[in-house]
């Protein structure tokens, strides 16, 4: 698996004090870092380059080996009035990302994968509440991957939407 390799200047939520290194792994060294370190990482700067994670505000967490992504519930989101209910590109979007995170997660990668497909099934209401997203990275080759993800606000056990991805993995040393 390749390391996070951060360019000079790279700012990490969580990481404030290891700011300006020119190479996580160089500098520390391997023996350092694990895994989940560095692949949280990666995902935290995938996290803060993405403009419309930015604008929803999604921020990560870590429960047990798995990351989590984490939507606050904001009234601006609301798609249907009557309801209220979250708009559905919103929640389509914070499965988008979770997917993709957890799969820069997962595989430790440098550079973002491509989503080619997304297939989507809204199950519940998602209610204006703060909502969960997880990730399982169901099968990788070298150029593609395959993605389950799930978004719950009360229950884990009570998906309010799920998805299937499919993703282009970046080539090696690119």
């Amino acid at each position: 698996r390749p390391g996070c390799r951060c360019r000079t200047g790279d700012i990490h939520v969580g990481y404030a004090e290891w700011t300006r290194a020119k190479d996580w792994t160089g500098l520390m060294g391997d023996a350092f870092f694990n895994e989940a370190e560095t692949g949280l990482m990666c995902a935290e700067r995938h996290l803060e380059r993405a403009g419309y994670a930015r604008f929803l505000e999604i921020r990560l967490m870590i429960e047990g080996d798995q990351l989590q992504t984490v939507l606050p519930p904001r009234e601006d989101l609301i798609g249907n009035v009557n309801l209220p209910a979250l708009h559905g590109g919103v929640l389509g979007s914070l499965l988008d990302v979770t997917a993709s995170l957890a799969l820069v997660y997962h595989a430790v990668l440098t550079n973002p994968p491509r989503l080619v497909n997304i297939d989507v099934d809204y199950l519940r209401t998602g209610r204006v509440l703060q909502t969960f997203g997880a990730a399982e990275v169901v099968r990788m080759g070298r150029r593609a991957a395959n993605v389950r993800a799930r978004l719950w606000q009360d229950d884990p056990e009570r998906p309010i939407a799920v998805a299937r991805a499919q993703f282009l993995l970046p080539q090696r040393g690119v």
